[in-house]
């Protein structure tokens, strides 16, 4: 499995949060030009893939923003935060970061299981919230999430980063052509035969599970290469078989049904001796194979004849995400990562394992 390198990536408030088919008014655009300065706080300063540093530097970049404070449990953490990060204060304590009434947003760096009751606390205190991914474990917690930002009037969103993978970004592109036709098939694969590693990723009391970590990219993913299907079902399956000294699955499997019986295949493996291509999607007129190596290959019909073409990936573009972030909060722009959108990754993901328990397809809602 490949590591995941976090690295490779209004001012009036409120309302930062609106509803996500609504346009902001000219009243709120006019107030947005005599706006303060957004304050950040982190709430989480692991030294794992240095998250913090990059989303403190990341908000700091960005005209406009600006991280004021960092809340750890670990005092030895936030004493490297304060080297790190210009100008801020510590905390050890969440309760006590929250009632700093200069903090505007939080960001929430935590492992998975802390994402839901850390943010609810921040949404109570009047803190809109960025959320790493996954936005949390279960629907019902998202959907609390969701509510509890709309009736406050706050941000709420998840850093789905990896929308900005030159990768994603090349095959979302080419489907859009129509060069394939109408997808009717889309299978994703990540894995290998590998010991997942002993740390709080690989438990899944605290993970919430295998599909929790690169899964919640591959769902992502998917779910905006069919945008505007809606999902019918979702059939699970679960294996843990292998690795017995950690708690998170070896291998989990969701096929999701969509509308127009569109089906979409997603597979993250630790015990898959063979693999398969990363991605493998099939449309009425081509398809397209893509097995991670700096491009993709298409394969269609030219005038009666078969054509075969070699898709170069696109550059990524990682530091784009805070920026389109300033540009919601600042200007009104939309939110790039609406929190229904990940929601849906959360329900694919915890619908599949209800189904692999139950040993059938279960009906989604929302959709």
């Amino acid at each position: 499995m490949v590591p995941d390198n976090c690295s490779r990536l209004d001012l009036l408030l409120p309302p930062a949060y609106t509803s996500q088919n609504e346009k902001p008014s000219a009243d709120h655009e006019e107030k947005d030009k005599v706006a303060k300065e957004i304050k950040w706080g982190i709430v989480g300063y692991g030294g794992a893939f240095n998250m913090g540093k990059f989303h403190g530097e990341s908000v700091n970049s960005c005209p406009g923003m600006k991280v004021v404070a960092v809340c750890d449990t670990d005092p030895a953490r936030t004493e490297v935060a304060k080297n790190e990060l210009p100008d801020i204060t510590t905390y050890n304590d969440v309760g006590a970061m929250l009632k700093n009434k200069d903090i505007d947003n939080i960001i929430n760096i935590l492992p998975h299981n802390l994402h839901y009751p850390i943010a609810m606390e921040c949404l109570k205190a009047g803190k809109g919230v960025v959320l790493e991914k996954p936005m949390c474990i279960t629907t019902d917690q998202a959907t609390d999430m969701i509510d509890l930002a709309r009736k406050k009037g706050l941000l709420l969103t998840v850093f789905h980063n990896r929308r900005h993978d030159g990768d994603y970004m090349a095959v979302k592109e080419f489907l859009g052509k129509g060069i394939i036709g109408d997808v009717f098939r889309i299978e994703a694969f990540m894995g290998g035969w590998n010991h997942p590693g002993k740390w709080w990723r690989t438990q899944k009391e605290i993970s919430g599970g295998n599909f929790y970590d690169w899964g919640a990219h591959q769902v992502d993913w998917v779910l905006n290469f069919l945008e505007g299907r809606k999902i019918k079902n979702v059939t699970g399956f679960f294996q843990k078989r292998v690795w017995m000294d950690v708690t998170n699955e070896d291998e989990t499997q969701a096929i999701v049904r969509f509308d127009d019986d569109v089906v979409a295949d997603i597979c993250l493996s630790q015990i898959a001796k063979v693999g398969k291509p990363r991605w493998r999607i099939l449309g009425t007129k081509g398809a397209i194979e893509d097995r991670w190596s700096g491009s993709f290959k298409a394969y269609t019909d030219l005038k009666g004849y078969p054509a075969e073409m070699d898709i170069k990936y696109k550059p990524s573009t990682w530091p784009e995400w805070y920026p389109n972030l300033a540009a919601h909060l600042l200007k009104g722009k939309p939110l790039e990562v609406k929190p229904e959108e990940a929601r849906r990754v959360i329900m694919v993901i915890e619908y599949a394992e209800r189904s692999a328990k139950e040993g059938k397809s279960i009906e989604t809602p929302f959709e």
